[in-house]
């Protein structure tokens, strides 16, 4: 029979994934909208390519499929951009995902 104190460790580990996600999706967005940036897009079609990018990462584990993904995008539109570059800024934008995002107590 689980106890209280399982279930708010249950609770809490739950409410971590969650936060995770929403910092992961915040993160992809800005960065899908620094990519849409640097390809020339603003507005809305800025928005819809940072909603892209937030779907790709859904292909598979890790951040290979979003790292492919806006990598082959921005070369196919003559924009100079490496795998390292991208995973810097994936690195610099989850850091403002996290300080944009409530954390769990």
């Amino acid at each position: 029979m689980p106890t209280e104190k399982h279930g708010m460790q249950e609770q809490r580990h739950v409410h971590k994934e969650d936060t995770d996600f929403k910092i992961t999706a915040r993160r992809n967005k800005l960065t899908g909208l620094w990519a849409a940036g640097q390809m020339g897009l603003s507005g809305p079609d800025a928005d819809a390519y940072s909603k892209e990018v937030v779907l790709a990462d859904f292909e598979e584990v890790g951040d290979q499929d979003i790292i492919r993904k806006l990598v082959g995008d921005m070369q196919a539109k003559g924009v100079s951009v490496t795998e390292d570059l991208v995973k810097a800024k994936l690195l610099e934008f989850e850091a403002t995902a996290r300080d944009q995002t409530p954390q769990p107590e």
